[in-house]
């Protein structure tokens, strides 16, 4: 197998590689003065189980960075098989994200009752990473539907995981 090495990387190409990387799929969301924010994001990652956390890596230019930044805590969605439509819809600016969503109230912003999980996040610490900031954040509690299938995202294609042992 030929590997292509790029020299002086540019954002182009370094979005390419990057996305040879199958990661999974979540909705960020916050509040901040009463308003709801909520973003399609695939940089995200555990970091650490004792003391639960996470980072959560968003561009800056979001509204639901600001909401974070304002508000110090968000909500992680993990999307499942099928949620497709909803990641696009996240991922839309100036879209009505919540229309038609059903939502749960809680002090870490708007839970996606539908998503397959959810992690309740404090922001301890941040650092500007280029066009995003990174948060670090502790899980103050977190959630999970059992026997259902992550929505996965592969080469700028939504598709669903296959175990090895089930893969034909």
């Amino acid at each position: 197998m030929k590997h292509d090495a790029v020299p002086n990387i540019d954002g182009s190409a370094f979005r390419n590689v990057v996305g040879h990387f199958t990661s999974g799929v979540t909705i960020v969301t916050a509040e901040h003065d009463g308003v709801r924010f909520g973003a399609t994001v695939s940089a995200v990652s555990s970091l650490s189980a004792d003391p639960p956390m996470m980072l959560v890596c968003l561009h800056q230019r979001l509204g639901a960075h600001a909401a974070i930044m304002g508000a110090g805590r968000f909500t992680v969605n993990i999307l499942g098989e099928g949620q497709d439509a909803l990641a696009l819809t996240f991922a839309t600016r100036g879209a009505d994200k919540f229309a038609g969503v059903e939502v749960a109230h809680t002090p870490y912003g708007p839970r996606l009752e539908t998503a397959l999980a959810h992690l309740a996040c404090r922001v301890v610490d941040h650092v500007e990473g280029g066009t995003h900031r990174i948060f670090i954040a502790e899980v103050d509690s977190a959630s999970a539907i059992a026997d259902a299938g992550p929505l996965s995202y592969f080469r700028g294609r939504f598709g669903r995981f296959v175990p090895h042992d089930e893969a034909s």
